[in-house]
């Protein structure tokens, strides 16, 4: 790594400089050390050519760069790749690093709150004149929940996760405090032996993940963030409502609670099965409770009050005296007694849920908590004691953060999700049936009959399946699975497992059917007209979404379903896929039919006067609906958010968001405070103008067209697709326990939306982002020549929503690169077809930036973004490489060379550019 490294920057970016300068500095050396002289000074060349191919398609560059690589031996090209991919890494820290500085910097001297903050959101309230009632009412009824998923877009291990976040904690040292001279000294050499550890720490995978590593890696951002930093929030809420005469009297009711998939999503996962979502909710349950366990005993140590100088309440000396044999010692700390006697109830707890002997060493025999409502009455009385006894300080602090986390997580920790697709329970529900009744072909109902039969099942308590009878596999796994989340209820209370998912949802039997499988588990009660689980249909592809409306206007029809819903609170969850319409239909397409299947579904819900919770699946890249959330969640059409919105977070989105905790605190209020604002400063009148409607109607089909005919209808496109990106080589890199393809198929119909999207980020064309809408430009002015430019600037200006679409294409697209996106096309053997395809895709490119400029007002991409834009730029020289590099290795592997070190370092580049992009996928 270069020793100096040129920055475009403001001053107030000059932190940044030096963080980067130093951690290349400390790189640098490192290669210089580890790998020699010779690698170091390798680096720097191919980095110098890299920098004259981009910016000006330099021949004798181009010439040089792949001379100096196809010189390579495999096993120096490893190192090189391994230096230019932690480059990469670094910087990430650095910049997270800087923006949590700009953050402090700007609260610390701004006195307008920044957007995002609930800061900002509750001082707009204010002025658009919501009153105290107002607020009382969304926090009571609101719920915002990310959802953590195991979507594989996470290149990194857990073990190098750890260790950066060893580096950014002593880069936030550098931050904190002034440092002495020698202090200085002492936290660079940390610096160094952290960044020597990871330099010699092997950035793969050696084996695949299996979904219980998966949870354990989701469940470490509890250990990061999530655990501490939400009580910390509601803290920050608390003082802030409290400011300003809002806090309510009985307090803030924890509306922002902690979702995940991992562990209960099978749909197309054969690895998720019964013992699996067992062991997860155990894992879940033991994080939640040896935390209680560790800060109650921390809690103890601080309490030493003694009676004889301190009042205490009856409640408290009553909780106290249940201690069986107090110490001589401990007679007169009438609060250490009482901790002490709760921790041995917590830990009988811990030990009858997750049969782990709890760490420390306990007195006598103790009752378990059956509940976290139990423990949580139980720190009520410490605080309640204490406030009455002059001690209101000795209330805030550990206790106060301990009983907000008690009432957030529970015992349970966070909500999973069991998640199937709508085609296994239809086989799963013929087979009960023809097993009952031989002559019964529930495959070949239509879909009134089918209707008609489900309802007869859901009127009746006998159960559909025997003990008796012997069912396939898979349906015997599917029983299984719901009596497991029966079983969860029971043991730790109906939030551990809240909500099922129905993935490919396109009639109302795809719902009813998993109302079939629920009820055999006793989560539906016919006769009580209980259920104990939300039933939530996804609805994922184009075509869906354009029924979902109809779909759910007709399952309101039916009179025994509404009454399913009054034991929910006539409250209906439905969720929304991003990342199969994108792949289905286009970015374009998808974005516009996803705001109009929800403009639909808020006037379904409004006539049958039925509480709607819209659930996003959104994906880290633009390509699958990612993109900055705050913008995104203001951008939902007026009445969907209704305080309440299930978002997921997945793969590399995660740990770029979460993994430091002031940034996750950060993160978390940016959810709250848009789901505020998207709910109180709405105005019902805010639906967009009829004649943008009509524009983006007709835009929507020009690229829908467009996308499709490329996708779908180019003969020889999939061989395009497969031969020009590293789709191949990502299905076998360990980056999660899902297969990549729905069937063992090579039609990308059958691929999965994540590993399409993320191969097309590899090769840098970033296709799913944007495809589409330069066509649809260009058809839109041909049809409107005079005012059809003016008509979509205003849209521009005025449309949040039409805004929020074009921000995303701007950003992805300054991300892209189609000189190097032309080295991967030139891998197609056919040369007539690479032309065909490649210089269609090229155009297209090119006519997408020229809109966006023009549209916006800019002369070049992220104009009106300088911090990113510059941020970008200034890893074109670290990560052009690996793509360079990662050409010339898939060359020689699919010439048959299977050296080991080319298909690491193959995997390695996948990593580094991954790394680079950071919403890769």
């Amino acid at each position: 790594m270069p020793n100096t490294i040129e920055l475009e920057s403001d001053d107030k970016d000059q932190p940044l400089r030096e963080d980067i300068r130093l951690l290349g500095r400390i790189l640098g050396d490192t290669v210089r050390e580890q790998a020699g002289e010779r690698v170091y000074d390798t680096v720097e060349n191919i980095r110098q050519n890299s920098v004259r191919f981009r910016r000006l398609e330099d021949v004798a560059a181009r010439r040089e760069l792949e001379a100096t690589l196809n010189s390579l031996a495999p096993e120096k090209a490893i190192q090189i790749i391994r230096a230019f991919g932690f480059f990469s890494h670094l910087s990430n820290i650095a910049e997270d690093q800087h923006h949590i500085r700009r953050n402090r910097v700007h609260a610390l001297t701004s006195s307008a709150p920044r957007e995002g903050t609930m800061r900002r959101a509750l001082q707009r309230a204010r002025e658009a004149g919501i009153d105290k009632a107002q607020l009382r009412a969304f926090f009571a009824g609101a719920k915002v929940v990310p959802v953590l998923t195991a979507h594989p877009t996470e290149v990194r291990r857990k073990s190098n996760i750890d260790r950066e976040m060893d580096v950014a904690e002593l880069l936030a040292e550098r931050d904190k405090r002034i440092l002495t001279d020698t202090e200085m000294v002492e936290n660079e050499a940390a610096l160094r032996r952290a960044v020597l550890i990871l330099w010699q720490t092997n950035l793969l995978r050696r084996t695949r993940l299996r979904v219980i590593d998966e949870v354990a890696n989701g469940l470490s951002f509890y250990d990061y963030t999530f655990l501490r930093e939400l009580p910390r929030f509601y803290e920050a809420l608390e003082s802030e409502l409290a400011s300003n005469s809002w806090a309510a009297a009985d307090g803030l009711p924890s509306f922002l609670r902690m979702g995940s998939w991992i562990g209960g999503d099978r749909d197309g996962n054969p690895f998720v099965n019964e013992p699996v979502l067992r062991a997860t909710l155990r894992r879940q349950s033991s994080r939640a409770l040896q935390f209680y366990l560790d800060e109650l005993h921390q809690l103890g140590a601080e309490l030493s009050l003694d009676r004889r100088l301190v009042g205490v309440s009856l409640a408290l000396d009553q909780l106290a005296a249940k201690l069986p044999e107090p110490m001589a010692s401990r007679a007169d700390e009438p609060y250490r007694r009482a901790i002490t006697g709760m921790y041995a109830r917590l830990a009988a707890a811990w030990r009858a849920q997750s049969d782990i002997v709890a760490p420390a060493q306990l007195s006598g025999d103790a009752i378990p908590y059956a509940n976290s409502g139990e423990f949580l009455t139980d720190l009520d009385i410490i605080h309640n004691s204490l406030v009455a006894n002059g001690s209101t300080a000795l209330a805030g602090g550990r206790l106060k953060h301990l009983r907000r986390a008690v009432d957030v997580f529970g015992f349970h920790l966070a909500a999973l999700d069991m998640r199937q697709n709508s085609d296994v329970h239809e086989r799963c529900i013929a087979e009960m049936l023809r097993l009952v009744d031989p002559a019964l072909d529930y495959l070949q109902l239509d879909e009134p009959a089918r209707i008609e039969l489900l309802l007869g099942e859901l009127r009746t308590a006998r159960p559909l399946a025997s003990p008796h009878l012997q069912y396939s596999d898979e349906t015997a796994s599917e029983l299984a699975i719901v009596h497991a989340a029966a079983d969860a209820h029971r043991t730790y209370g109906q939030a551990a497992v809240p909500q099922y998912v129905i993935s490919k949802a396109t009639s109302i039997s795809d719902i009813l059917e998993t109302a079939v499988m629920v009820k055999e588990a006793g989560m539906l009660r016919p006769h009580g007209g209980e259920l104990d689980i939300d039933i939530s249909p996804l609805f994922e592809t184009i075509e869906d979404l354009r029924n979902c409306g109809q779909v759910m206007d007709a399952l309101f029809q039916i009179p025994e379903y509404v009454r399913l819903l009054e034991s929910r609170g006539r409250i209906q969850e439905v969720m929304l896929g991003y990342s199969d319409s994108n792949k289905d239909g286009g970015f374009l397409t998808s974005g516009w039919e996803l705001y109009k299947a929800e403009l639909v579904l808020v006037e379904v819900f409004r006539r049958r006067n039925i509480g709607m919770r819209l659930f996003h699946g959104r994906g880290g890249s633009v390509g699958r609906g990612g993109g900055p959330s705050y913008q995104a969640i203001l951008a939902q059409p007026p009445g969907a958010v209704q305080g309440a919105i299930r978002i997921t977070e997945q793969g590399e989105i995660i740990s770029s968001k979460y993994s430091n905790p002031e940034l996750g605190r950060h993160n978390l209020e940016i959810f709250a405070a848009a789901t505020l604002e998207a709910t109180l400063l709405q105005q019902p009148g805010d639906t967009p103008r009829a004649d943008f409607i009509a524009a983006m109607d007709t835009l929507s089909a020009e690229a829908f067209s467009a996308y499709r005919n490329l996708v779908y209808e180019t003969d020889g496109f999939d061989r395009f697709f497969r031969e020009s990106t590293v789709i191949g080589e990502i299905a076998n890199l360990n980056i999660g326990s899902r297969p990549s393809s729905r069937k063992p198929s090579a039609r990308i119909e059958d691929l999965r939306a994540i590993p399409w999207v993320f191969s097309w980020a590899q090769c840098r064309l970033m296709l799913p982002g944007w495809y589409g809408f330069g066509s649809a430009v260009t058809a839109w002015r041909e049809a409107h020549p005079q005012d059809g430019m003016a008509m979509l600037k205003t849209m521009y200006r005025e449309w949040p929503f039409f805004r929020m679409l074009l921000s995303n294409m701007d950003m992805v697209l300054s991300k892209s690169d189609i000189a190097i996106a032309s080295r991967y096309a030139e891998m197609v053997s056919d040369s007539e077809l690479r032309e065909r395809v490649f210089s269609r895709i090229r155009t297209e490119w090119k006519t997408v930036i020229d809109a966006l400029h023009e549209i916006m007002d800019q002369q070049t991409l992220l104009q009106s973004n300088p911090l990113l834009a510059r941020s970008i730029r200034n890893r074109f020289p670290y990560l052009d490489p690996l793509n360079h590099m990662q050409i010339e290795l898939l060359k020689r592997y699919r010439a048959g060379d299977t050296d080991e070190n080319v298909v690491s370092g193959i995997h390695l580049t996948i990593n580094g550019i991954a790394a680079g992009l950071r919403n890769s996928g």
